[in-house]
C-alpha cells in the first residue's frame, strides 16, 4: 500500500533518479561460497555495501566497505557483475530509492580485528543459500546467476 502511494507521489512530482551505492560481492575461489554480514540496524543478511568515495574508484570504494563491514582482504575486480535496487531507511523515517552497483572480491585473507567486528556476523555461505537469506530480489538474481567458480584478476 505504500509502495503504491510513493509510486503515485512519484508520478505527480517528477521521479528522481535512485541515489547509488557500492557493493562487494565476496568470493572463495576455492569454494565458490559467498560471504555475507548482519546490518547493523535490523541484523538481516547483506552484502557489505556503501557510498563511493572521493578519489577511489567505485570497485575499490566496494573493497574499502567489505574491510569495514567484514574485514576482507583481496582483489577486486574492477568490472561490475550486477546491479540492485532497495529502500534504503532514513533517520527521518523515510526511505531513499538507492541502486547498488556490484562488484566481486576475490578473498584471500579474512581478519579477526576490523572496524565494525563487534557490530557484524559473517558468514560463508553456498550462493543458492544466500540468495535465500537476502531481502533485495536483484541481489538475489545475481546470486542466482553466480557460476560455480568467477575467474579472478591477476595478483
Amino acid at each position: 500500500m505504500i509502495v503504491a502511494f510513493r509510486e503515485k507521489l512519484a508520478r505527480l512530482i517528477g521521479r528522481r533518479p535512485p541515489d547509488m551505492q557500492v557493493a562487494a560481492l565476496c568470493l572463495n575461489e576455492s569454494t565458490g561460497e559467498v560471504l555475507l554480514v548482519t546490518s547493523r540496524g535490523t541484523r538481516r543478511w547483506i552484502v557489505p555495501k556503501g557510498w563511493p568515495m572521493p578519489g577511489r574508484s567505485l570497485a575499490d570504494a566496494a573493497r574499502q566497505e567489505a574491510w569495514e563491514e567484514a574485514g576482507v582482504k583481496g582483489r577486486v575486480d574492477q568490472t561490475e557483475i550486477g546491479r540492485y535496487r532497495y529502500d534504503k531507511d532514513q533517520d527521518r523515517g523515510f526511505a531513499i530509492p538507492v541502486e547498488v552497483r556490484v562488484f566481486p572480491l576475490y578473498v584471500d585473507k579474512l581478519e579477526r580485528n576490523f572496524p565494525e567486528a563487534h557490530e557484524r556476523t559473517r558468514r560463508w555461505f553456498p550462493p543458492e543459500d544466500a540468495a535465500r537469506l537476502v531481502a533485495e530480489t536483484g541481489l538475489q538474481q545475481i546470486l542466482h546467476d553466480l557460476p560455480f567458480k568467477r575467474q579472478s584478476p591477476p595478483k
